[in-house]
């Protein structure tokens, strides 16, 4: 795929680089959200955060969002006839937002052909552990975290990649690991894990917007 080609806008006889427009999608708590919307809002992420998306109504995520001023739309594949019809109507509100990337923040449902075919090579996905361990159906959350506990891992991280067709199967972009602990719970280990995840995503997604990381 060509390399996405940067936008530019004339300001006062000057051509200037316009700002990547990033849609967001979370089906929780929403701390990678925040801190994609205030790295944006501090100019360390030169983009603009369009809008969330989330999955089910109630949810933290859309309290920040009400905090941060960002759009949010509820779009819970439970209230679509079925996952196609769901994918269409999340495909059409990626569009009818104009972005140009599309993150994963914590969102649980699968996304399917109709947003993976608009927006190839720009779905970003963040994991909380090193895939391919430790991925796919159920892998959430503190499952994952448990997981790697139950399994004496000696250490975990975080991982970024481009999203397909299954559960946190595409193409790796940034791997972050941290250690284990040998007093580590699920619950301590998530929290030192969230803390790095999100000062990380910012950075992640500046990168790729100014074409320092690549995914064609």
């Amino acid at each position: 795929m060509p390399r996405k080609t940067l936008k530019t806008e004339r300001v006062a006889g000057k051509v200037h680089p316009m700002k990547a427009k990033i849609a967001v999608l979370a089906s929780g708590d929403g701390s990678n959200f925040e801190s994609i919307v205030q790295a944006a809002h501090l100019g360390h992420l030169p983009a603009e955060i369009v809008g969330l998306v989330v999955s089910r109504d109630g949810v933290e995520a859309v309290r920040r969002a009400g905090r941060l001023k960002i759009p949010v739309v509820v779009l819970n594949p439970k209230n679509f006839a079925d996952r196609g019809a769901w994918d269409v109507a999340l495909r059409d509100q990626l569009v009818a937002w104009n972005a140009d990337w599309v993150a994963l923040a914590g969102f649980l449902a699968l996304i399917g052909p109709a947003v993976l075919k608009k927006f190839s090579h720009r779905l970003i996905n963040s994991h909380p552990a090193l895939l391919p361990k430790f991925g796919g159906p159920g892998m959430y959350g503190h499952n994952v975290h448990q997981a790697v506990i139950a399994a004496g891992e000696v250490e975990t991280g975080v991982t970024f990649h481009l999203v397909d067709e299954v559960y946190d199967h595409g193409r790796v972009l940034v791997q972050e690991k941290i250690p284990v602990l040998a007093n580590d719970t699920a619950e301590s280990l998530a929290t030192r894990l969230k803390a790095r995840e999100n000062e990380l995503y910012p950075r992640v997604l500046a990168d790729l917007v100014t074409g320092r990381i690549t995914t064609g």
